[in-house]
């Protein structure tokens, strides 16, 4: 019986498939038909006679500067791996090499503004070396990356003039990137390297891949090389201290696959480890937790360990989803669209944490009952996804005050 009722549901579920890919393409060939000659903003692509959409701020920065990159990584790899092998260099060595290279690069993208780059981590060094034998450590080491990751923003950058007249010059000299962009990576490291050595000073556990450094490892030089590494400095992936420093010693979906996937090759030509950003493609997450675990999964790894542990983990999770996503809106720019993003993400997620308790005390005993178990996960993936849709557009296009006139949309016939 269980056996037939398998095969019937088989069937059902394939009919329903074709159908619904066949008209979800002739669709979506219709409106590209429709909408095509009324398409603004396109340019000449690589390839002959196609047009390309270079909107994406980010994509269309990547893009046009993928032949310096290549050649930077070109150099970054060939000069390190050959001194590496040629002097036997080990981790002070290495260490040293990466970051003068590292460095170079950074005066090339930031110009002088290098200058507060290293100013910020130096304090930041200079803090963790002398509060992490307190309790109130964890406070300075939150306070001091928060408020330079806002007034990096408030002030721009810093132009040079506000120091006085005498540094006005500098202003002509910023470099080719916006330094104050990239440093948002910077201030996840530098609270990274804070944890791991408050860790190192206590008897904490830690897993064989993320495993304690003795305190001596925790040196300057290895610190800097982490900050600005070259492969991983743009766009990351995220990889701790720890697990950064004891390598030393031995379209939306697809903008971002092709980024990070550049930026993680680079690092692994170079000889360091950094986890996939993108585990898996995200059009097969049907709830925001898997989502945010396969969406920028390095950085989702940091948030789990620098915030939802300490927050109290699991046991307080319906708080603990606001006061993180509070802070990876902070984190990527000060605005009041990715305030309201946060919040809707939120929103949508104590739900999905409540549902999923009540399914996990439900136990499946016969074939019906797995049938409803099934379209039931089915329908909460559909709502979780425009979820997902509403909060980004509100986050990323529209604004809080676009959320009415977004709703009324999908509920007209278009829209559905």
């Amino acid at each position: 019986m269980k056996s037939s009722l398998k095969r019937w549901e088989f069937l059902l579920l394939s009919l329903y498939a074709f159908a619904f890919y066949i008209v979800i393409i002739c669709r979506s060939l219709q409106l590209s038909h429709e909408h095509f000659r009324r398409l603004s903003g396109l340019r000449r692509g690589w390839i002959t006679y196609r047009l390309n959409d270079l909107s994406d701020a980010q994509w269309r920065n990547f893009r046009g500067n993928l032949p310096v990159l290549t050649v930077v990584m070109a150099i970054f790899t060939m000069v390190a791996n050959t001194l590496k092998m040629k002097c036997s260099l080990k981790e002070r060595g290495m260490s040293i090499i990466w970051l003068f290279i590292s460095l170079c690069y950074l005066s090339y993208l930031h110009g002088a503004c290098i200058i507060f780059i290293l100013s910020i981590a130096s304090v930041n060094f200079l803090l963790v070396k002398i509060f992490a034998q307190y309790k109130y450590f964890l406070f300075v080491l939150w306070s001091f990356n928060i408020s330079f990751l806002l007034c990096n923003r408030i002030y721009e950058g810093y132009p040079f003039f506000i120091f006085g007249r005498r540094w006005a010059f500098l202003d002509n000299y910023r470099g080719t990137f916006r330094w104050h962009i990239c440093f948002n990576f910077v201030v996840l490291r530098m609270i990274s390297f804070g944890y791991d050595y408050y860790r190192a000073c206590r008897d904490y556990h830690f897993d064989e891949e993320e495993r304690r450094l003795p305190i001596k490892k925790f040196s300057f030089s290895v610190y800097m090389c982490y900050l600005v590494y070259a492969p991983l400095y743009i766009a990351g992936p995220i990889i701790s201290f720890n697990a950064f420093a004891s390598q030393v010693l031995n379209f939306m979906w697809l903008k971002f696959f092709l980024i990070w996937r550049y930026f993680r090759f680079w690092s692994l030509t170079a000889g360091i480890e950094a986890p996939e950003n993108m585990p898996k493609c995200i059009n097969n997450c049907y709830d925001l937790e898997s989502f945010w675990k396969n969406w920028h999964a390095s950085f989702n790894k940091w948030l789990v360990r620098y915030m939802y542990i300490p927050l109290g983990g699991s046991q307080k999770k319906l708080l603990n989803v606001w006061i993180i996503f509070t802070f990876v809106a902070l984190w990527h720019d000060l605005e009041w669209k990715l305030i309201s993003w946060a919040w809707l993400t939120c929103l949508f997620f104590i739900p999905e944490i409540v549902v999923k308790s009540a399914a996990n005390a439900y136990q499946v005993k016969n074939a019906f009952g797995e049938f409803v178990h099934r379209e039931l996960r089915a329908i909460s993936g559909a709502i979780t996804i425009t979820c997902l849709m509403v909060a980004n557009l509100v986050g990323y296009v529209i604004g809080p005050s676009g959320i009415n006139w977004l709703v009324s949309r999908f509920l007209q016939k278009d829209g559905m």
